[in-house]
């Protein structure tokens, strides 16, 4: 194994995957996947397949090992599970990077001029399956250099630690209780389109 635990050819395969386009092409081209797992970004490129967790993970390493910090940040929703989004800057606006089963809740230019305008980009898309709106929270950045002792980017083992983390740092709330009160469930034609290509377990 050479850098970061990672082989010769793993390294190569990251580096090809050189802007953050790339890196969103490479997890929109493989399957979501529903397993209960916590996969290495080395274990997605070896079976190419993720779920929200892994794929913002993977992407953060990608993004790492061609010049970008390796960020995530964690969307926090009631009623629902949390979605993870790897994130980035360019000409000093934010995008992110991500995989979802959803088809609202992935990709985002860097366009935001604030990690709070680019949580709330995910709000219209980000629904359960009763049609609720369910985003509520964003967390501050996490740069995942902090795991590089537990080999976050090539161990065999669950990268679980990098959730557990998440749920214990503050998270930003995204909506007032009045505006909360006031919201409507999503209508069924929106419901459809951010349905499509669900995968099923």
């Amino acid at each position: 194994m050479a850098k970061y635990g990672l082989s010769p050819a793993a390294l190569r395969s990251f580096r090809a995957l050189n802007t953050p386009v790339k890196i969103q092409n490479f997890l929109d081209r493989n399957p979501y996947h529903v397993a209960d797992t916590a996969w290495s970004p080395r274990l997605v490129l070896e079976n190419k397949t993720a779920h929200c967790l892994e794929g913002a993970v993977f992407a953060a390493a990608a993004l790492r090992l061609n010049g970008y910090p390796a960020t995530i940040i964690d969307l926090e929703a009631i009623n629902d599970t949390d979605h993870v989004v790897a994130v980035y800057r360019s000409g000093g606006a934010w995008g992110a990077i991500a995989s979802s089963n959803y088809s609202g809740c992935r990709y985002r230019s860097p366009v935001y001029r604030s990690l709070r305008e680019l949580a709330l980009s995910y709000f219209e898309d980000y629904f359960n399956l009763r049609g609720e709106r369910t985003l509520r929270t964003f967390s501050q950045p996490v740069d995942l250099r902090r795991f590089d002792s537990q080999q976050w980017m090539s161990t065999e083992e669950p990268v679980w630690f990098i959730a557990e983390h998440l749920l214990k740092i503050p998270h930003e709330r995204l909506l007032t209780p009045t505006m909360e009160r006031n919201l409507t469930r999503l209508d069924s034609r929106s419901f459809r389109a951010g349905l499509l290509g669900r995968a099923l377990k």
